[in-house]
């Protein structure tokens, strides 16, 4: 266990951190499988808007790796021009 003021912040604060990546981090993934089950195209295009916006924010973060973020976005993309 930690002795040290600094080092007892630190902890609470990662938790904290951690607590809310897994929860922005769940939550774009939830947006992301309603993004691939939606057949209408209209509704399609603005959840887009939307997933795009929330993956930019997890990249820019560092919640998840920008190549990863292009990916997913380049994909969804495809899949909603395709409907």
């Amino acid at each position: 266990m930690a002795n040290h003021k600094s080092a007892l912040k630190r902890i609470r604060s990662n938790e904290a951190k951690r607590l809310r990546n897994r929860y922005q981090h769940k939550t774009t993934r939830t947006y992301v499988k309603r993004l691939r089950n939606t057949a209408d195209k209209s509704e399609a295009q603005e959840l887009l808007k939307k997933v795009v916006a929330m993956i930019d924010k997890l990249a820019k973060n560092r919640i998840i790796h920008k190549n990863k973020a292009a990916h997913q976005k380049s994909q969804l993309t495809k899949l909603v021009a395709a409907l």
